[in-house]
């Protein structure tokens, strides 16, 4: 993966962003269309099992896809169990195979996730995103090695338990702008926006371990 310039401040979107670069933008394997110096996520949804059933897997071996995702479970969309649970150990496997993160969209399945990743010990990184749960919770994805990804809705203490080194920031579908949400977390961990921003970017450059470069 060749990263670009800058360093992506924003770790989920389904919104291209003004700057290409500036986030890592989610899209289904149909919608897949890589612009000039963009970085994007690609996978099966949860939601959107029929996904699968086009030649997607390919598209996760292209150099602007970052991460695999969003993967995941969620137990409160009507896609069979066992189907997601197929899809996101497909998924896994690509992540390790390719050694590119796993972006994960979970509900309702922290128990589940947490046994998989005991079960399966990846070497990649796995960041569940749109981390809206309490402290408690961030402390046991925490200890399972996880990062989280925080988005315009959040926990105060959970953001808080959370270390830098292990903190990204996203937009998701929130109207919110990055430079908003990036200056409220500042004030609430009580840092400059240099000093977040040097820390997100640099989870960034560790979970996608390659030289800086333009597409």
């Amino acid at each position: 993966m060749d990263l670009p310039t800058p360093i992506p401040l924003d770790l989920h979107t389904h919104r291209p962003p003004a700057l290409a670069g500036q986030a890592m933008v989610s899209v289904r394997p149909p919608e897949f269309a890589p612009q000039p110096g963009a970085c994007y996520s690609v996978g099966i949804h949860p939601w959107y099992p029929l996904d699968a059933q086009g030649e997607w897997t390919p598209l996760l071996q292209h150099p602007q896809v970052w991460a695999i995702g969003e993967a995941g479970l969620d137990k409160r969309c009507p896609t069979d169990w066992e189907l997601q649970q197929t899809l996101l150990r497909q998924q896994i496997v690509w992540s390790e195979r390719l050694c590119k993160p796993l972006i994960l969209h979970l509900v309702g399945a922290t128990e589940e996730i947490l046994a998989l990743r005991r079960t399966l010990r990846p070497r990649q990184a796995w960041v569940v995103h749109g981390f809206r749960g309490k402290a408690q919770l961030a402390e046991s994805y925490l200890r399972q090695g996880f990062y989280l990804s925080f988005g315009s809705r959040f926990q105060d203490a959970a953001l808080l338990a959370t270390p830098l080194d292990r903190l990204f920031l996203e937009t998701d579908e929130s109207s919110e702008p990055i430079g908003s949400l990036y200056g409220r977390v500042a004030g609430l961990r009580g840092l400059s926006l240099s000093q977040l921003t040097a820390a997100t970017q640099a989870n960034f450059r560790r979970i996608c371990p390659s030289p800086t470069k333009s597409f």
